[in-house]
């Protein structure tokens, strides 16, 4: 397994893999074709940005059994899916605000994201698979009372496209078996959500293959898996963590 980090540093920006508290400079592009320098920095020295810019940031719903039948949802055969505004992507330990003016309900999602590692169109599961480079952690932030705001037309894009409402991080885990993993997100220390990746509906490869079809998929696009049960509002002064082992915790504040 290797974690893939994006950093800031003295005013200039890098990635490398991460080794404990060790940081190895890599150059090229981080999805393909990246070569290491033979240099290194200190974790401490450097602040972690978000590990990928996607062009695409795709969001899906009801996609976990528990969740489906807690909610009285049809199980469904292809990916139900929305656009997150790609700029309002941030890292660990940036500050999660909610617009300007905006009093209502902000709730955290905490998911396991897909990082698309090549082009990607029409494409079978087994190539799907393929085009997987990596998987992160992804706190799908939501601003519930948009959402609903106009009863004639569900705002997802507004309601999910926020600044600051994309937070994705630390890293990027490749040679990571998702099917054994839990994603757990707790507030403050306490835990709110904990749930088994195994009970996805659509799977990985399923996802970025049925979403191929009609979408061409590229480099450094980000795909969030859905959450489970367990999503609630944050409260101003909040710490959120979305962890998932092997790839680490994206911590991040809320700061009206």
């Amino acid at each position: 397994m290797t974690l893939w980090v994006r950093y800031a540093r003295d005013g200039a920006e890098g990635f490398g893999t991460l080794d404990g508290e060790s940081i190895a400079i890599h150059a090229g592009e981080m999805l393909g074709g990246a070569t290491p320098t033979g240099e290194s920095l200190a974790l401490g020295e450097v602040r972690l940005l978000a590990p990928v810019q996607p062009g695409a940031f795709i969001g899906l719903w009801n996609n976990f059994h528990a969740a489906a039948a807690k909610q009285g949802n049809a199980i469904p055969e292809f990916p139900l899916y929305f656009l997150k505004n790609p700029r309002c992507v941030i890292g660990s330990g940036e500050p999660i605000r909610p617009p300007a003016g905006y009093a209502g309900k902000v709730l955290y999602e905490g998911e396991l994201g897909l990082v698309i590692g090549r082009r990607v169109c029409q494409a079978d599961e087994a190539e799907a698979a393929a085009a997987i480079f990596g998987l992160t952690c992804v706190n799908d932030v939501t601003a519930l009372d948009l959402l609903t705001a106009d009863a004639s037309f569900p705002q997802w894009a507004r309601a999910k496209g926020c600044d600051s409402f994309g937070p994705i991080g630390p890293a990027i885990a490749t040679g990571l078996d998702w099917s054994a993993l839990r994603v757990t997100v707790a507030l403050n220390g306490r835990v709110r959500q904990d749930y088994p990746l195994a009970d996805m509906i659509l799977p990985p490869a399923r996802i970025v293959s049925l979403i191929s079809r009609e979408m061409t998929l590229h480099p450094g696009d980000v795909i969030a898996c859905g959450t489970s049960v367990g999503a609630l509002p944050m409260r101003p002064g909040m710490n959120v963590e979305v962890a998932i082992a092997g790839i680490g915790t994206l911590a991040n504040p809320y700061a009206p």
